[in-house]
This record gives C-alpha cells, sequence and structure tokens, in this order.
C-alpha cells in the first residue's frame, strides 16, 4: 500500500491540513497491522535464513502455520511433535492479557478436543507459551489451539517449565530476538493415553533456544522429565544432538555442517546465565 503525493494534495484542499495527516496516520497503521500481524522483526540476519533454521522436513508431519509460531503436528499421538518460533526483545514485553478459551483446529486431523483432557490429571500445556505471544491478539488467541498443547504434569507445567520459559524471555531482552523450538518426547515405553481420542501422554519435553543474532551464534537445550521439576536449568541441559537422536529431527540442518556440529555437540549454560 502506497500513499501518493497527489492523493495527499487532493486530501489537503479538500479536508484541510489536521484531517489530512490523520489519515495518513490511520493508513500507516493499517499497513503495519496487515503486514505484520502485530510483530516486530529486525533485519540485520535474513528473513530466509531465520524461516528455515525454523523449518524441519518431515513426510509424516502436518505443518501449520499460525500467527507468530509453527506447528508440526502427529496426528498419531493427536499432539505437536515440534513448535517453532522466533520472540524478540520487543514482542516479549507485549502486554495483552491471556487468552480465556481453547480452540479445536478442525483441519488438522487428529487434532485432540479439550474434553480429551478432563479429568485426566494433566493440564493442557502450551508449546508455544501464551506468554510470548502478548504482542497479537491473533497470536494469543492461536496459541491456545489444541495443537499447540500436550498433556503436562501440572507441578512441572507451574514449576521448572514455566521458570525455563521466563528465562527465554529474560535472554531476549540481552540477544534482540530468539529462535525456540520445543516439543514432546514421546518413547515406545509411552503407553499412557487420555481423552477419547487417546492423547499420548508424552514421557519428556525438550527446547532448544537458539541466538541465530548472536556472534557468534549459540544454542542450548534442555530436556524435562513430564513430572515435578524444579528450576535449576544446570539438572536439565543436555545437547541438541542427543534431542535429534531421540526424537528423529534434525534442526538445524539449513546451516552449514561444521555450523550445525558447533552447535548440536556443545553443553555450555555459562554465555546464557552471565
Amino acid at each position: 500500500m502506497k500513499i501518493k503525493a497527489k492523493h495527499i494534495t487532493r486530501f489537503v484542499r479538500r479536508w484541510g491540513v489536521k484531517a489530512a495527516w490523520l489519515a495518513m496516520v490511520v493508513a500507516l497503521v493499517i499497513v503495519c497491522l496487515v503486514r505484520s500481524c502485530g510483530s516486530t522483526r529486525h533485519d540485520d540476519v535474513s528473513p530466509e535464513l531465520t524461516d528455515s533454521l525454523q523449518c524441519i522436513t518431515s513426510s509424516s508431519l502436518q505443518r501449520i502455520d499460525y500467527c507468530g509460531f509453527r506447528v508440526y503436528f502427529n496426528r498419531s499421538w493427536h499432539l505437536p511433535a515440534c513448535v517453532s518460533y522466533e520472540i524478540t526483545d520487543e514482542e516479549a514485553q507485549g502486554a495483552l492479557p491471556r487468552a480465556k478459551h481453547w480452540i479445536v483446529d478442525d483441519s488438522v486431523p487428529g487434532c485432540a478436543s479439550t474434553q480429551d483432557y478432563v479429568n485426566s490429571g494433566y493440564d493442557r500445556g502450551h508449546i508455544a507459551p501464551a506468554g510470548d505471544l502478548r504482542w497479537s491478539e491473533d497470536a494469543m488467541r492461536q496459541s491456545f489451539t489444541m495443537t499447540n498443547v500436550c498433556p503436562q504434569n501440572h507441578q512441572l507445567n507451574e514449576g521448572g517449565w514455566n521458570r525455563l520459559e521466563e528465562k527465554v524471555r529474560e535472554w531476549v531482552r540481552r540477544d534482540g530476538s530468539l529462535i525456540v523450538i520445543a516439543g514432546p518426547i514421546v518413547s515406545s515405553t509411552d503407553t499412557v493415553t487420555i481423552g477419547d481420542a487417546r492423547v499420548i501422554v508424552p514421557g519428556a519435553f525438550y527446547k532448544i533456544v537458539l541466538a541465530h543474532r548472536a556472534t557468534p551464534m549459540r544454542a542450548v537445550a534442555f530436556i524435562y522429565p513430564n513430572k515435578a521439576c524444579d528450576g535449576r536449568l544446570r539438572e536439565y541441559v543436555t545437547t541438541v544432538r542427543h534431542i535429534e537422536e531421540l526424537i528423529g529431527i534434525n534442526f538445524l540442518e539449513a546451516l552449514p555442517q561444521q555450523e550445525q556440529d558447533r552447535l548440536e555437540t556443545t553443553v555450555n549454560l555459562n554465555p546464557w546465565l552471565n
């Protein structure tokens, strides 16, 4: 959408200077909303690379792009296998209220219903946290879609996992932008299900945080068992490579192999805590 000089001149002649400036401001606001869904993005790293770092290759998972986050859904588990998103410093300061209603995505085969979780003993645990999506009404609302939810132990959801989410919002203030990749770890021994849909209860959850705008780029990864966990990050830190081996997904394949190896095999929490 472009505002041409001749349009401004015509408007000024008819309505006056103040009205013309007001119209321009309204038009610019509309343009910003349409372009970004409320999101603020930096331009020092190419959008193509940022997007590629959030992509995985899998013929068995359905990809769904929501406002602000991307889901790779496993219909047989009735769970997201992987959720990825970029969060910026500006977005982390969003202050929209938390949504109140869960949404079933009828376009996704295998999407669980809200009733599958009722009286199950498990929380509807967000994978892309609502707290990271307070910058957009659409993003906040869509974070409550059941494709972004896993059965999660309440003490984990309110304890160690929540603490990790808070740390991500702290870290992004320093780095300006982070890519977050998270999801459940489901093994052959995870046989407990909930609801009529028989939603799998994961044995654990992983989270990978990538400072893709840092020099040099760095990553940190965590695995939390699906039970009460404290907030001590060092107890749960691991390598990206270990998570890849557990779930069979290559997360950073957009990067050169040498860079992948460096990021995926290093365990160093100190740069994140200092």
